[in-house]
């Protein structure tokens, strides 16, 4: 059961826990000046909205889900989802995803299958976004369940193996489903790749069969996509200090990631939720170990993330510029064009280091969707 005590260092608030996080939430200084600057609600009005809240599900449903609705109307240009016709009311899943923004990937996420009355998703967390009392508060009140970072070499494995448990337990037990990133970390230059090590953690637990193990997680890959990265210019910066030296991530910086991720422009957003991974299995399992099942199984939920990505003007723009070509004009307006350069120089005029080397690097953001999309034979 997820409320073993085994699991209380990852799982989220749950029974006396809740009302006292909520208590500490609402006296939260910092809390209430950010949530009430970005979603124009008075502090005292966000106080009223926390109390007497005692379940997550009220939390979700009387707080959280509602702002995360009012920033999806203020900072994006509408979401439009395809695939939740594959999702059934009343079961569990394992959303896989793409990860491009550490809270809306999955809040939005949310907001879909709340809207269609599914069950709601225990987010991954990296136990690195943890910065501060209020930051834990928030998300373990939101249902996030955590993956320990920075563990020396010999508590990998242990932490893996229980982390591996928890979320077939939550699976198990048919109360919510669990959404995770693809990889570990945020996908900063847009080529979005599965990490073999996150499909054998799902694979420490339960049945040895492969077929069987994999059948009991209902596995659904979900492909999510921004017409424009709200972090595109830090993830921009990151990347080229990583390029020109050693790059050091600090809590400062993973603060101002989450709070330009839930402030910033997004334009059109997308979600592709594609049917759960079942019969597949069968084929794959007639691989010869487990290292080429795991392989073809990382292979296959890349097919579908990559696949069903949504391809924006922005993405064939940076694709024709990075390349000095002229492929994909019939995608996209002049007008179109000449707004993302100024949008581009606009962002990379605020950042130190070579030019040359930023600008390729912004524009391998947008443009790798679509190196995936041509290698797939998506797009021509």
């Amino acid at each position: 059961m997820t409320s073993d005590s085994q699991f209380n260092s990852i799982r989220p608030y749950m029974g006396e826990e809740i009302p006292a996080a909520v208590e500490r939430l609402s006296q939260a200084e910092e809390f209430l000046a950010l949530f009430s600057q970005m979603t124009r609600i008075d502090k005292t009005k966000i106080q009223e909205q926390l109390k007497g809240i005692t379940t997550r599900k009220e939390f979700q449903e009387r707080f959280f889900g509602p702002t995360m609705k009012r920033l999806i109307a203020g900072t994006t240009d509408g979401v439009t989802a395809t695939g939740l016709e594959y999702i059934e009311p009343g079961k569990s899943y394992l959303f896989v995803s793409n990860h491009r923004d550490i809270i809306l990937d999955s809040a939005i996420l949310n907001v879909l299958l709340s809207e269609r009355g599914c069950h709601y998703c225990e987010a991954a967390i990296g136990s690195n976004l943890l910065i501060n009392k209020w930051v834990t508060d928030l998300v373990k009140l939101d249902a996030c369940f955590i993956i320990e970072r920075g563990l020396p070499v010999r508590d990998m494995i242990t932490s893996a193996n229980m982390r591996s448990h928890y979320l077939r337990d939550v699976i198990h037990e048919n109360e919510d489903s669990v959404w995770i990133a693809q990889k570990e970390g945020r996908t900063k230059n847009g080529d979005d790749r599965t990490q073999h090590s996150l499909l054998k953690m799902f694979r420490m637990s339960g049945p040895k069969g492969f077929v069987e193990n994999f059948s009991e997680l209902r596995v659904v890959p979900v492909s999510i996509s921004y017409e424009w990265e709200p972090c595109d210019d830090l993830k921009t910066d990151e990347l080229y200090q990583k390029t020109v030296g050693e790059y050091i991530k600090t809590p400062a910086a993973d603060m101002r990631s989450m709070q330009q991720g839930l402030s910033g422009y997004k334009g059109r957003v997308h979600f592709a939720i594609t049917p759960p991974i079942d019969h597949e299995l069968e084929e794959i399992d007639a691989k010869d170990n487990n290292g080429d099942r795991i392989a073809e199984l990382a292979t296959l939920i890349d097919s579908r993330i990559q696949g069903n990505f949504k391809l924006w003007e922005n993405n064939y723009v940076a694709y024709d510029l990075l390349h000095g070509t002229n492929k994909f004009t019939s995608k996209y307006s002049e007008k179109e064009k000449d707004n993302f350069i100024r949008v581009m120089t606009e962002k990379l005029d605020k950042l130190e280091g070579n030019r040359s080397v930023l600008n390729n690097i912004f524009l391998e953001i947008y443009a790798n969707p679509v190196k995936n999309a041509l290698e797939r034979h998506i797009c021509e």
